[in-house]
């Protein structure tokens, strides 16, 4: 498993394939979950690892949920990249799959440093004024 930091470096690169964005989804929310003393799952909930990780690192942890439609909207935008990959809109659904898969990636970041993180938007500057330093 990588380490929180280089999911960061990676997600910063230009050219991010649908699946690598989805893996990096899933390994921001392992990062989150062995964090927390757990083994992730390798279980999947509606079709995807994705949504069972957020179940699991959920648990017992109600601010977590903030995070639920982030991890459903990067399924979304994967989805329609991978049904149809030569949509006239694909590279902007690109570009919003990358924003998305980062704001899931600051979350996790906001809430490794503050547990009850969840209580305000995650795209606060100070959490990523500490993550480029």
């Amino acid at each position: 498993m990588r380490t929180f930091l280089d999911i960061g470096k990676e997600l910063e690169a230009d050219a991010l394939s649908p699946s690598t964005m989805l893996a990096l989804g899933e390994e921001t929310l392992e990062c989150w979950i062995t964090a927390n003393d757990q083994v992730p799952t390798d279980k999947e909930k509606e079709g995807f690892r994705l949504i069972a990780l957020h179940r699991q690192g959920a648990k017992g942890d109600p601010s977590f949920n903030a995070c639920r439609e982030t991890c459903r909207e990067l399924i979304y935008h994967y989805n329609l990249i991978t049904l149809d990959p030569e949509h006239d809109q694909t590279l902007q659904r690109l570009n919003m799959m990358k924003l998305v898969a980062s704001h899931l990636y600051y979350f996790i970041a906001g809430k490794i440093e503050k547990s009850d993180f969840g209580e305000f938007c995650c795209s606060s500057r100070s959490v990523r004024a500490k993550l480029d330093s």
